[in-house]
């Protein structure tokens, strides 16, 4: 009798299988069941305790969840549409140098290589109410003779968090643009000018649904990290003040590691989970009716 003898593939692909199940698999399926638990952290035992969905209907019955939701949507929306100007703006500008081109590229990449850890440090310290740069600055010049509390004022704090990611994340939308205005074809936008089209006419009617795929890849990437937003939240005002600042990850981190209640936090976080797959999907169908347009849906 033949020993059973496992295919050729499957030997190979096993240690990958093996390390796929240990680092994602087994904490997915083990954060799963816990959301359906009273699962608190100072108390291990509760791990056992079935409570079916009061997890996930507390959540979707709370107003500091449908609070920091609300805010982590209008951070969304704001950031990614001036990302998206700016990145516009800098990538047209840039696709004009005729000599640099190459070193300009590699300067719009360096806040894509920063740590959102590190960028929290960074503008916390720009916008310190009394050692910051912007302060500073602004007394300098005598447009104001007392320090501004950036990070203290709710709505100034809010602000200053918009400006962190903007300053992170607009190379994203720069460089993918750059990408796309690389591929538009040349004869299109040769006609249009002998047809007497203005710039304005040649870029709304060729150049821009050529790089509206590029603008939806972009946008797809950047609404993924905003909507779980966390670094630069928790380091530049960890959430506040009063809640002010609070998005959805960093209240379900508060939740899980401080308050200890994991179980709650868990079930907080796969609802943001899809969440977060539905603004993809969004994006990704608007992606393929931009390429459909363009002839190049396969």
């Amino acid at each position: 009798m033949s020993r059973l003898k496992p295919p050729a593939w499957f030997v190979l692909l096993l240690p990958a299988i093996i390390i796929l199940a240990a680092v994602v698999l087994i904490p997915l399926l083990l954060s799963l069941y816990s959301s359906f638990t009273p699962y608190r952290l100072t108390r291990p035992d509760s791990l056992y305790r079935w409570i079916g969905f009061a997890n996930y209907e507390k959540a979707l019955t709370s107003i500091h969840f449908w609070t920091a939701f609300g805010r982590t949507v209008l951070l969304l929306t704001i950031a990614l549409n001036l990302e998206m100007l700016m990145g516009l703006g800098l990538a047209l500008l840039v696709n004009k140098v005729t000599w640099g081109q190459r070193t300009l590229r590699t300067i719009m990449m360096f806040p894509m290589m920063f740590s959102p850890i590190l960028v929290g440090f960074q503008f916390k310290f720009i916008f310190n109410d009394n050692v910051g740069l912007v302060n500073n600055a602004l007394q300098s010049l005598g447009l104001t003779d007392q320090a501004i509390p950036w990070l203290v004022d709710g709505k100034l704090a809010f602000f200053s968090i918009l400006v962190a990611e903007m300053w992170s994340a607009t190379s994203v939308f720069a460089i993918l643009i750059l990408a796309g205005l690389f591929a538009v074809p040349r004869d299109p936008i040769e006609a249009a000018t002998v047809d007497g089209c203005t710039p304005w006419q040649t870029f709304r009617h060729i150049t821009l649904p050529f790089i509206m795929p590029f603008i939806y890849i972009a946008l797809a990437i950047r609404s993924l990290d905003v909507a779980r937003a966390y670094d630069i939240v928790q380091i530049m005002t960890n959430g506040g003040p009063a809640r002010r600042t609070e998005l959805l990850w960093t209240l379900i981190g508060r939740t899980g590691y401080v308050d200890a209640r994991m179980g709650y936090a868990n079930a907080m976080g796969y609802i943001s989970i899809f969440l977060a797959i539905f603004f993809t999907v969004y994006f990704f169908r608007k992606l393929n009716a931009a390429r459909g347009e363009l002839g190049m849906a396969s």
